[in-house]
């Protein structure tokens, strides 16, 4: 038998968890694990965007006031948050496909939801199905940790990277295929801004398909055998377990803090760019553009991070986040009428989110015990999108009573404990960043 993925193998715990793989079978089953999690990424990348993007323009014809219509895209927000800690508890002790067919289901049944609220005018059953549609989210953000279980941990961050990367078509693409998706149900009951939620209910369901098809073996349970991770079933996989993981660890905790701040400055910015460009004369097109170039900063440049975190460390990636994000404030805040600045301003932006969320939870991951991952791995994605939307929330208010250039100087103030928090871990712990992780690792 030719050697591949699927070598016989020595030992195994469960079918899917072997417990010693040869080093060319390792390192097919790494691309196989990255090939099935890159074409799911591609898929949720595109059914999220692909709704969200009509999802407050239908919640104003359902609630029939425009002061309503930003509830829609906070329920999404809300529902990725609160179901992070119960799909990593599900993976803690099933398996990354379980958990990950699981939320692209609950995403599918959400948009399916919306549009059931759509049709009965429900605008209550409208938010219950967007909290629900934030499982694709889940989904999404995820996978990145998924592309990190099997890889080696001198190429963990370019395995997320590369995961986060494949993200760019369809977030680029989502937005622009909402008006077509909507028309194709011209002449239905079904309004047309709540067409596109169909069309994400079925990418989700393909994106399940995909995953629990051939997410095989599982790269979570995997690498816990082939590290010699004994079963816990019932440890670890808690909000507690989570938090005292994080406790016990100071660059758990930066990475934490990173990956929070990062994406708290980024959506508090990003949220309320397009009404300052429209207050400075700005046409639809070109907040189209503007938002395009930040969602290109944010995603495509992500393997470039991954390199660098895996080429020059953790922290000093970190660092560069900061000085990034920093520098998009300052850019963004002061561009007042002149447009490009704010086009350069936002794409800054991104590329500082890039940079905090690869190098952040890639330093998470190795700071943490393997039985642990799971679990402060959903602590991450709750922390990050419940800071995001408080942040978001505070944007508008920041914005009506101070302005948009006091919103840029927050988000800047909102980076030095982040900062201070990295300076003062390289300096306790100087070769750790040297160290991908500690123990036993994978290699091959």
């Amino acid at each position: 038998m030719r050697k591949g993925w699927h070598t016989p193998l020595v030992t195994t715990r469960p079918a899917t968890a072997p417990t010693s793989l040869a080093p060319e079978a390792l390192a097919a089953l790494r691309r196989r694990t990255s090939a099935v999690l890159i074409t799911s990424q591609i898929l949720g990348g595109l059914g999220v965007p692909i709704a969200i993007a009509l999802a407050p323009v239908l919640a104003t014809e359902v609630s029939g006031t425009e002061a309503l219509s930003g509830l829609a895209p906070t329920a999404s927000v809300i529902g990725t948050a609160l179901l992070s800690m119960p799909l990593a508890a599900l993976m803690t002790t099933r398996g990354r496909r379980p958990g990950l067919v699981l939320a692209y289901l609950i995403g599918a049944a959400g948009a399916g939801l919306v549009v059931l609220g759509a049709v009965l005018d429900s605008f209550p059953l409208l938010l219950l199905g967007m909290a629900a549609f934030g499982a694709g989210s889940s989904a999404n953000l995820q996978a990145r940790f998924a592309a990190a279980d099997l890889a080696a941990p001198d190429h963990r961050a370019r395995a997320i990277s590369t995961v986060v990367w494949a993200t760019t078509l369809g977030a680029v693409l989502g937005p622009n295929l909402a008006a077509p998706a909507g028309r194709s149900f011209a002449g239905t009951s079904i309004p047309q801004t709540a067409g596109p939620f169909l069309w994400a209910a079925g990418i989700f369901l393909l994106a399940a398909c995909v995953v629990g098809t051939l997410l095989r073996p599982d790269p979570l349970l995997t690498a816990r055998a082939l590290l010699g991770a004994g079963e816990q079933p019932s440890a670890g996989r808690s909000l507690r377990a989570g938090l005292a993981a994080v406790a016990a660890s100071p660059r758990a905790r930066l990475a934490l803090v990173t990956v929070a701040v990062s994406h708290t400055a980024m959506v508090s910015i990003m949220v309320m760019t397009p009404v300052d460009l429209g207050h400075h004369g700005a046409s639809l097109d070109l907040i189209g553009l503007v938002i395009s170039g930040h969602i290109a900063g944010m995603y495509a440049f992500s393997p470039v991070m991954g390199w660098l975190s895996d080429r020059v460390g953790r922290l000093p990636v970190i660092g560069l986040a900061a000085g990034l994000l920093a520098l998009a404030a300052l850019l963004a805040g002061t561009a007042g009428p002149n447009h490009g600045q704010t086009a350069l301003g936002l794409f800054t932006l991104g590329l500082g989110w890039s940079a905090g969320l690869v190098s952040g939870s890639a330093l998470l991951t190795d700071s943490v015990p393997q039985q642990a991952r799971a679990a402060v791995q959903g602590l991450s994605d709750l922390t990050m999108n419940a800071a995001a939307g408080i942040g978001g929330a505070a944007a508008g208010l920041i914005v009506s009573q101070a302005g948009y250039g006091w919103l840029n100087a927050a988000g800047a103030v909102l980076l030095v404990p982040m900062a201070a928090l990295a300076l003062f871990t390289g300096r306790v712990h100087p070769a750790a960043d040297r160290r991908a992780a500690t123990g036993k690792n994978l290699t091959g």
